[in-house]
């Protein structure tokens, strides 16, 4: 009897051994699933680590431009730029002013400082030795540039009996007048070069003041004509917003 009970004692413990080893394998080990491509350690007790597709970026959105402004109206008084350019050209002298509608952003000195510039370019009216161009400090003029909104624009040019429609500029007797609305905007072939086009509806105007009348497209490829109304359509030709564009050459319709 002492030998058998032994023996069962034996077996007892034995199998013992066996449970409780497998008991502390399950409870310090968890198996690991080889077919999850996750890399992350799976020991118990281990973090969580998010998945890479619930991390929100912190990353700025992309910074956007507002597009340019204007009011339709605006007060139909205007201010007059201060200061003075001097003389350029060498043909007749012709004296202006600068002038900006209240209401508008545009500061009168920097729209003079524009148009002065374009008068007074190589490629401008100065170009064929008859004119000459000077923003006096005082005194009289000979014409008057206004930047204007589409509405005081429709008004003073519906005095000289020309519908400009909210859209276009225009000049009527010493009055050269541009809407804000293109000066901002531009047209749309021009609107990848807001500056031409400055270029172009200034010289456009004073060019009508000069004397110079619409023309057309002279030829597919060549440079548009000043006096060409761009607006409506190139007619093949290329965007082009000086008199002489070639520097003493002048395109013409």
């Amino acid at each position: 009897m002492r030998r058998k009970n032994r023996a069962l004692a034996y077996v007892v413990v034995s199998i013992g051994a066996v449970v409780g080893g497998l008991m502390f394998a399950a409870g310090g080990f968890a198996i690991r699933d080889n077919s999850s491509p996750d890399t992350h350690s799976t020991w118990a007790g281990a973090p969580t680590l998010p998945s890479p597709t619930t991390v929100e970026s912190t990353a700025a959105p992309p910074p956007t431009t507002a597009p340019p402004t204007f009011p339709q109206h605006g007060e139909g008084t205007f201010r007059r730029a201060t200061g003075s350019a001097k003389r350029t050209g060498t043909g007749k002298l012709l004296r202006y002013r600068v002038e900006v509608e209240r209401g508008l952003e545009q500061e009168p000195g920097e729209f003079a400082r524009w148009v002065d510039r374009i008068l007074a370019d190589g490629r401008g009216w100065t170009a064929g030795g008859q004119w000459a161009f000077q923003r006096p400090a005082a005194g009289s003029v000979d014409f008057i540039v206004k930047l204007a909104s589409p509405d005081t624009v429709d008004q003073i040019c519906g005095r000289y009996g020309l519908d400009t429609g909210g859209e276009v500029s225009c000049r009527g007797q010493e009055n050269v007048v541009i809407n804000v609305k293109r000066w901002v905007l531009a047209t749309p072939v021009y609107q990848g070069n807001v500056d031409m086009y400055r270029h172009l509806v200034v010289n456009h105007e004073v060019g009508h003041f000069l004397g110079h009348s619409h023309v057309s497209c002279p030829g597919k490829g060549r440079p548009a004509p000043v006096m060409q109304q761009q607006i409506y359509g190139m007619g093949g030709c290329l965007p082009n917003g000086w008199p002489f564009p070639q520097r003493g050459k002048k395109s013409t319709g």
